[in-house]
C-alpha cells in the first residue's frame, strides 16, 4: 500500500488547457436495462450537458438488491468495459473465449474493439444479493478498429491518503493512475477510475490532475466535497455525480458516518462521440453498420462461449440520424 505525499506531488500548477474548474452536481437517472427485469439500475453518465468525464461516456449502477440477472450475449463496439463489483457474484462469457466469475475486489476490462459480445449472468439458479458498478469507456480512434481482448485483475494498486481530520482515506486505483500509482489494467487514454473509502470522522486531501476533468460518484454512506472557492460544501446523494472541471490540484472530501465513492477523471476527450445502444462509434452511419452485422449474425461480434442461439436483437434505429452529442458546461 503507497503512502500519497501531498508535499512530493509533481502536479501543484494548474492547466489552461480547458476554462477552469467547476461545482456541478449531477443526479442519476433510472433507467431500463436490456435483459434484466426487476432490477434498479441508475445511470450518472452520460448526462445531458455531460456526455463524457475524460474518455469515460457511461457509468450505471445495477443494486443494491436481491435478483436474478440474465442478460444474454449482445454486441459492443469502440469501448472498453469495466465492471466492478460491490456484493454478489456475476458470470461473463463473451466472443473471445472469455468464462469467469467477477466478484468483488476484482476488476474485468474488455475492450470491444471493432466487435465483441459478451454476456452476463448471476451466479446461482434464484435471486441473490446483487450490487456492482459498470462504466464505459470510449476508445481513441487510434484503437477502435483493433481486435477485441479481455483482462482479469486480483491484485489492484492501493493508496493511502493522509487525512486532515479523523482516520486516513483509502483508494484503489481500479483503471489508470492517480498520484504515481498505476493500475495494471490496460486503457488507451490518460484516465483515472478508483474508489476511495472514507472512515467517519476523516476529511482529506484528494489529488487530482490539473490538466484533467474529474468527477465523484458517491456510492455509499455519506460523502461530501470541499470544493467551493468560497468555502462551500456539497452533500451527495447516492450516485450523485459531482463535476470538478479542470484546473484543480486537488479537493478536500469528507464523511461524517463513513462513506466511499468512485472518482471518474482524465485527460478531456477531444473526439466526437456518437453513442446509441451498445455502440460507441463517430456517425449515425458507423452505427448503422454495426447494427446490421449484428442482426445479420455476422463474424464481428462472433459467438458467445456457451451459449446457444439465445441473443439480445438490437432495437430500431431512431427516425432522425444520430449526431455527436457535445457537453454544455
Amino acid at each position: 500500500m503507497t503512502r500519497y505525499d501531498a508535499e512530493a506531488a509533481p502536479w501543484d500548477l494548474a492547466s489552461d488547457a480547458c476554462d477552469g474548474p467547476r461545482e456541478l452536481l449531477l443526479a442519476p437517472r433510472e433507467v431500463p436495462l436490456g435483459g434484466v427485469r426487476a432490477m434498479a439500475v441508475h445511470r450518472s453518465l452520460p448526462q445531458r450537458d455531460l456526455p463524457t468525464v475524460g474518455a469515460w461516456c457511461f457509468f450505471d449502477r445495477f443494486g443494491p438488491q436481491d435478483a436474478v440477472m440474465r442478460v444474454d450475449p449482445h454486441p459492443h463496439i469502440g469501448l472498453q468495459t469495466v465492471t466492478w463489483p460491490l456484493v454478489g457474484e456475476v458470470r461473463h462469457r463473451d466472443s473471445i473465449a472469455s468464462d469467469v466469475t467477477v466478484r468483488r475486489g476484482v476488476l474485468n476490462i474488455m475492450t470491444s474493439g471493432h466487435g465483441i459480445s459478451h454476456s452476463e449472468y448471476s451466479v446461482g439458479d434464484g435471486p441473490g444479493p446483487l450490487d456492482a458498478l459498470q462504466l464505459w469507456i470510449a476508445l481513441p480512434d487510434s484503437r477502435r478498429h483493433g481486435g477485441p481482448a479481455f483482462e482479469r485483475h486480483e491484485d489492484l494498486p492501493t493508496l493511502i491518503l493522509p487525512a486532515a481530520e479523523g482516520p486516513d482515506a483509502t483508494a484503489t486505483v481500479v483503471v489508470g493512475e492517480l498520484a504515481g500509482v498505476d493500475s495494471p489494467a490496460t486503457v488507451h487514454t490518460p484516465i483515472v477510475g478508483a474508489e476511495v473509502v472514507l472512515a467517519a470522522g476523516s476529511r482529506t486531501r484528494l489529488p487530482l490532475r490539473p490538466e484533467w476533468e474529474h468527477a465523484i460518484a458517491a456510492v455509499e454512506g455519506d460523502v461530501v466535497v470541499h470544493a467551493g472557492r468560497g468555502g462551500e460544501t456539497t452533500q451527495l446523494g447516492p450516485l450523485d455525480l459531482f463535476y470538478l472541471g479542470v484546473n484543480r490540484a486537488g479537493v478536500d472530501v469528507s464523511s461524517e458516518t463513513g462513506g466511499m465513492f468512485f472518482l471518474l477523471g482524465g485527460e478531456p476527450f477531444d473526439e466526437d462521440l456518437v453513442m446509441w445502444w451498445n455502440f460507441v462509434g463517430r456517425d449515425h452511419d458507423e452505427i448503422v453498420a454495426a447494427r446490421e452485422a449484428w442482426e445479420a449474425g455476422s463474424e464481428r461480434f462472433g459467438h458467445v462461449v456457451s451459449h446457444g442461439a439465445e441473443r439480445i436483437p438490437a432495437p430500431p434505429m431512431p427516425q432522425v440520424r444520430l449526431t455527436p452529442r457535445r457537453r454544455r458546461i
